[in-house]
């Protein structure tokens, strides 16, 4: 498939310390068949300096296509993705964290089956491939497992990582959905919703995984594991629509 132009979504909440190197690495890739790169940070009422430093980076790199957008209120990382989701206008559209837990030089990795025609939809697997994988936390792991595989029960999917951050979809088809979870509980959603598209062309990739401590700035918590388990209930089995 020809691709022209790649939307990367970046969701930002306090995030000041990290977003200029985050946009310096997203910057810096060069995609495949010279795919061209719209960078869309939707900020999520951070408190801290994130404004600021996402405004001196547009300032000081005029030629690099950035959209900024603003919540007024913290609404969460699902409502920062619908608003960014809503304004990219590339054939395919790709999710980046604010923080450096994702190496963007691997967004080829992902577009790879599409651009070879096989793939709508494609999922980045910090659990597959031999790519270096930060060693962190025993029941984060255990509950991502768990929630994959919840998930992929209800959906007949074989992924290895829901709940990854990165995720690669075909912009008109992400755009026909109307999303309804604020926080964490996006990726449930977007899985069950895209799971019963007719034909759907799903892949999973391996990518590396520089995970965070919360004494780093990790955010997510069990409530938000414990809303996943609804979500995923939800969105399989009581709103099938």
């Amino acid at each position: 498939m020809i691709i022209k132009k790649l939307s990367i979504i970046i969701p930002a909440y306090n995030e000041g310390s990290t977003i200029h190197l985050i946009l310096d690495k997203v910057k810096n890739v060069h995609l495949l068949d010279n795919i061209e790169k719209e960078i869309i940070i939707v900020n999520d009422c951070s408190t801290d300096n994130t404004e600021e430093s996402i405004k001196e980076y547009i300032d000081n790199n005029s030629s690099v296509d950035i959209q900024y957008h603003k919540h007024e209120i913290n609404q969460g990382k699902g409502a920062a993705l619908h608003t960014g989701i809503k304004k990219a206008t590339g054939e395919y559209l790709i999710i980046q964290d604010a923080d450096l837990e994702y190496d963007p030089s691997e967004y080829n990795i992902l577009l790879k089956p599409v651009v070879d025609g096989f793939a709508d939809v494609v999922y980045g697997s910090r659990f597959m491939g031999g790519k270096p994988h930060r060693i962190l936390f025993f029941w984060h792991s255990i509950g991502n497992k768990f929630l994959t595989f919840l998930s992929n029960m209800l959906t007949n999917l074989n992924l290895t990582d829901m709940e990854t951050c990165y995720k690669l979809f075909r912009t008109d088809l992400i755009q026909s959905f109307n999303f309804q979870e604020k926080r964490f509980g996006f990726e449930p959603e977007v899985t069950a919703r895209i799971s019963r598209v007719p034909k759907i062309r799903i892949y999973e990739v391996g990518i590396s995984y520089y995970g965070r401590t919360y004494f780093e700035g990790k955010k997510i918590g069990a409530k938000d594991g414990f809303r996943a388990i609804y979500c995923i209930l939800k969105y399989n089995i009581f709103s099938k629509k």
